[in-house]
């Protein structure tokens, strides 16, 4: 990576695995500090394909950007080369269960002992204490812990995970921004610090509105399938060619929505007369709006709507998302090369920095392909690295 990226100067010791830490280093990753992903050598390597195979498209995603070196952490020569490594690094990243990095002298008080400047990034199931502690978490059995999964979904049919792992992803962007933090907050006090969360903190901030209609007002929100809450209408319209999401909120848009589609008719309606009441006769307001829907596609609608002022937009297929001109136009995919896959694609970091518009990808590496490149930089002697490959410790 070039040295003039934004976190450049940063160098990040990687011990996560399968996706919320993996997550975290890539934030990091993407903005061009020095990350490097401490795997176990292949022959003690015992948990498989934890996160997908390899060379298939997850892993290749997750793990771009960064370089990897294998070490045995177990071994103590192998344990005192990461501790000598954590002496010049500037964060290190786990999800190990709070034991587990204990038992192998790789938790926060022992990174500090030898670095004090350390930040030290760790996610977890469900907090570094507490009685849940031990715990393994997986993220969606925080989705169900967190409240999500029983107001998602269509009311009536029962509990549905979210489409994509929302707590592992969003524990990884907590963690990216607390250490973001923690690292400024260093400049001014000149020591690092331990920086945590857990796939259920994360879950639960990211209900938002949804949690706090409990905790102010003891109300628990049950499925709303896709309708909104509190706007109405706001929800899931069908088409002469498919299906359209349409955003109302406050009587002026609901009155462009009436004129749009023809249904001048409903403004006068007096079960529809205000925000109350169409909450209150929201399935009829649906079924008298979808009346008017029917005789146009998507794109026609879609182009109605905005022009009127009215919040719309299509739902689309995979493919016919990345077919979107906005999104060809927002460029979300960047190429890559990895030594066995060859060439692919991975989707870009949705931040956007107008002084660093230019940041080259690199794809996801093998396992341990920069090891002797890593040590060498980091001090090690071409016969102490000799030494320990030998030794079946990288």
């Amino acid at each position: 990576m070039p040295d003039n990226l934004p976190l450049s100067r940063f160098t990040v010791l990687d011990l996560a695995r399968v996706r919320s830490g993996p997550t975290a280093v890539r934030q990091l990753a993407d903005w061009g500090a020095n990350c490097i992903k401490i795997e176990a050598p292949e022959a003690i390597e015992t948990t498989g394909d934890m996160g997908g195979p390899r060379h298939g498209p997850d892993f290749q995603n997750l793990h771009r950007n960064k370089r990897s070196m294998t070490l045995n952490l177990k071994d103590a020569v192998g344990h005192a080369a990461f501790m000598r490594m954590v002496e010049q690094a500037d964060v290190v990243v786990e999800n190990f269960r709070p034991d587990v990095k204990t038992r192998l002298k790789v938790d926060y008080k022992s990174c500090r002992s030898v670095n004090p400047r350390i930040v030290y990034g760790s996610v977890s199931g469900f907090g570094q204490d507490g009685p849940y502690s031990g715990r393994p978490g997986f993220d969606q059995i925080a989705q169900g812990m967190g409240g999500l999964m029983w107001i998602t979904g269509i009311p009536g049919q029962g509990p549905v995970r979210v489409g994509i792992p929302v707590a592992d992803l969003t524990a990884g962007m907590y963690t990216a921004m607390g250490i973001l933090i923690a690292l400024l907050q260093r400049e001014e006090t000149g020591v690092g610090q331990h920086v945590h969360t857990s796939l259920l903190e994360a879950q639960i901030s990211m209900l938002d509105f949804q949690a706090t209609r409990w905790i102010t007002g003891n109300e628990v929100p049950g499925q709303a399938g896709n309708n909104h809450p509190t706007s109405i209408p706001t929800g899931v319209f069908q088409t002469s060619d498919g299906f359209i999401n349409i955003a109302t909120t406050g009587e002026k848009i609901w009155q462009r929505l009436c004129r749009a589609i023809g249904a001048d008719d409903l403004i006068e309606d007096t079960r529809y007369s205000d925000g109350p009441s169409r909450l209150e006769n929201r399935d009829a307001c649906n079924a008298d709006l979808q009346k008017h829907l029917l005789d146009k596609t998507s794109s026609e609608w879609v182009e109605i709507l905005n022009e009127a002022g009215v919040a719309c937009g299509p739902i689309y297929k995979m493919d016919e998302m990345w077919a979107d001109e906005q999104v060809r136009h927002l460029d979300m995919s960047r190429a890559v090369t990895n030594s066995e896959v060859g060439e692919l694609n991975v989707v870009r970091n949705a931040v956007n920095l107008s002084e660093a518009t230019d940041v080259p990808y690199t794809g996801s590496p093998e396992r341990g392909e920069h090891t002797e490149t890593i040590l060498s930089e980091f001090g090690f002697s071409s016969e102490e690295i000799e030494t320990m490959k030998g030794n079946g410790i990288v």
